[in-house]
């Protein structure tokens, strides 16, 4: 059984307009053959839910670089160790409090003296000009639970990575924020949620398609993985060997490379 594991932003949505209308062929043939279609991405829970309404899947997702993974209640048919239940469905909970991360933050800005911008400190309308969102999905991205995004303002990111460290912390970096999270990342969360899906369907193949520098756990965690083309992408490669890379970005190059696998 074939499951595809998929970022969101700069991969199935358009960096800049975040329409999936290109990718809607590989789409269609993944719900007519019934592959899991899984997101996992740097946005909210918030955030995700309204992007599944829109495309149409009901499956598992990981919130926020690996910082939850939300299983719908009823979705396995055995008990998920470690989970809780909440508003419908199975969390694991593998990130840091928000309000740690956010305190951690501010201390190695000061430490480091480089200068940030988090979204804790943005109005929706701010991050909405920042992030280039629409107002209500500018409202539903700073809802974060287990990851804070920030821009850098000033030289030193540097000192201020190296600062983020020092509390034992991670950081990442997507197409346009920076992220300081827990101990998580998405491998983290793609491997817990591979061995749930391999416990319930038997023996798996784990697709994996991402754009970005937090993508290469993910594409480090999966049987085949999708390099959609970037800016970053030379760079990710010589990180990912392994990475299939596609001749187009966004939603143009998943749909593509969707095709050909799904096709072989």
């Amino acid at each position: 059984m074939k499951i595809v594991f998929t970022d969101l932003d700069g991969t199935l949505l358009d960096a800049r307009t975040y329409s999936f209308d290109a990718a809607l062929p590989a789409l269609d043939l993944l719900r007519s053959k019934k592959i899991p279609l899984v997101i996992c991405t740097s946005k909210t829970r918030a955030e995700v839910e309204l992007w599944r309404t829109r495309l149409g899947i009901e499956h598992p997702f990981i919130v926020e670089n690996g910082g939850a993974v939300f299983i719908p209640k009823g979705y396995f048919s055995f008990r998920i160790p470690n989970s809780h239940q909440r508003d419908g469905y199975s969390v694991l909970e593998l990130g840091a409090p928000y309000r740690e991360l956010v305190a951690d933050l501010k201390a190695a800005t000061r430490e480091s003296g480089c200068d940030v911008l988090g979204f804790s400190d943005m109005s929706v309308a701010e991050l909405a000009v920042r992030s280039l969102l629409p107002v209500h999905q500018a409202e539903l991205a700073k809802r974060r639970e287990y990851d804070e995004a920030f821009e850098v303002l000033s030289s030193g990111t540097y000192r201020l990575l190296e600062a983020i460290e020092r509390r034992g912390r991670k950081w990442t970096r997507g197409d346009r924020f920076y992220h300081i999270t827990g101990n998580n990342d998405k491998a983290m969360a793609v491997a817990g949620l591979s061995a749930l899906l391999r416990k319930a369907h038997g023996e798996i193949t784990t697709i994996g398609l991402g754009d970005g520098w937090n993508d290469v756990g993910l594409l480090a965690s999966v049987d085949v993985p999708v390099l959609v083309r970037s800016r970053f992408d030379a760079a990710i490669k010589r990180a990912e060997p392994r990475c299939i890379v596609t001749d187009a970005p966004g939603p143009h190059g998943w749909n593509h490379a969707m095709l050909e696998l799904l096709a072989a």
